[in-house]
């Protein structure tokens, strides 16, 4: 019986010094990633897109990781979103990649997931860098110049204008940073062309909420010559605002984000431009990221603080 138990210690002992000699990755076993897609509303067809090239891209690489992709219902509902990021949390995922529906209320959850040991990457709405810095944190933002991208709207738009020229701009979430860069953005190309604007109003993402700010602007300000929206939802509530008020061809209409239903709007002139930051590629970017950083085992406070990703002008040409 000695002679046995002494049998299986020594090739116990054989077994943990051959696995000791083992690459790190070889001695996790065989252990497929969990990366966690977070976004904001799923009403948007924005963020549709955005699942779909993520689940796309997943299906082309299914021994590379697995995705579980989430949304909320409306584009301020962030303690939802605080709710799924816990979620992920509990379940022990390898990595989260989020498009945050507030810039500085995710940053207390998201630096919850960290100290968690998992890897968060910051896609499409970028955190605040100052609240990122007040935790002690690095979260690395995979995404487009927002700024860049919108004043490349303003600027085609603004062909258009001629000084004192009065414009109003419906502007999405005001406590995202990308809401906040879309009409920065906006706002460099018509101070250039030395447009007067008349009104900064949020329109919430949602393509209601931009139709009550637009129709509100167009009555407040008659002699309004163009709307700037910070997504193509908010644009499409703008261009039936200009239809109802009998405005149609008298007042221009923009952008941003190039989703379909904007498409056909484009053609017919109903919306004179908008900017396509890539929705499907979007997440792609992010999970590439993350999937980078857990092969090559870098900790969170490893990772590049911005990787820039590509975003252009739409006309109808």
């Amino acid at each position: 019986m000695k002679q046995i138990i002494r049998r299986r210690i020594l090739a116990a002992g054989v077994a943990l010094a051959a696995a000791s000699m083992l690459p790190l990755g070889a001695q996790a076993q065989d252990h497929k990633p969990k990366v966690a897609l977070v976004m904001k509303s799923l009403a948007n067809e924005f963020f549709l897109t955005m699942e779909d090239g993520a689940k796309d891209y997943q299906k082309q690489h299914p021994a590379d990781f697995d995705l579980i992709s989430n949304g909320i219902k409306n584009e301020t509902d962030t303690s939802a979103q605080i709710r799924i990021v816990e979620q992920m949390i509990v379940s022990k995922v390898d990595a989260i990649v989020i498009a945050p529906a507030d810039s500085k209320a995710m940053v207390p959850v998201i630096k919850k997931a960290i100290d968690a040991g998992i890897i968060v990457v910051n896609i499409d709405n970028r955190l605040d860098p100052d609240v990122v810095k007040s935790k002690d944190i690095k979260v690395p933002f995979v995404g487009p110049d927002n700024r860049k991208g919108a004043k490349l709207v303003g600027d085609y738009l603004a062909k258009q204008l001629k000084a004192g020229d009065e414009v109003g701009i419906i502007e999405g979430v005001s406590t995202t940073t990308n809401a906040q860069q879309r009409t920065a953005g906006f706002k460099d190309a018509m101070t250039a062309v030395g447009a007067k604007i008349d009104s900064v109003q949020s329109g919430e993402w949602e393509i209601d909420k931009g139709n009550a700010i637009a129709s509100a602007m167009l009555n407040e300000y008659p002699n309004i010559k163009a709307l700037l929206a910070g997504n193509d939802n908010m644009a499409i509530g703008a261009v039936s605002a200009v239809r109802a008020a009998g405005r149609a061809g008298k007042v221009q209409v923009v952008g941003y984000d190039n989703i379909a239903a904007i498409k056909p709007m484009l053609a017919d002139g109903r919306v004179l431009a908008t900017a396509d930051q890539f929705a499907a590629k979007q997440a792609v970017f992010g999970i590439d990221t993350a999937l980078k950083a857990l092969k090559d085992h870098k900790k969170q406070s490893d990772l590049q603080d911005i990787v820039e990703t590509p975003v252009e002008l739409v006309t109808k040409k």
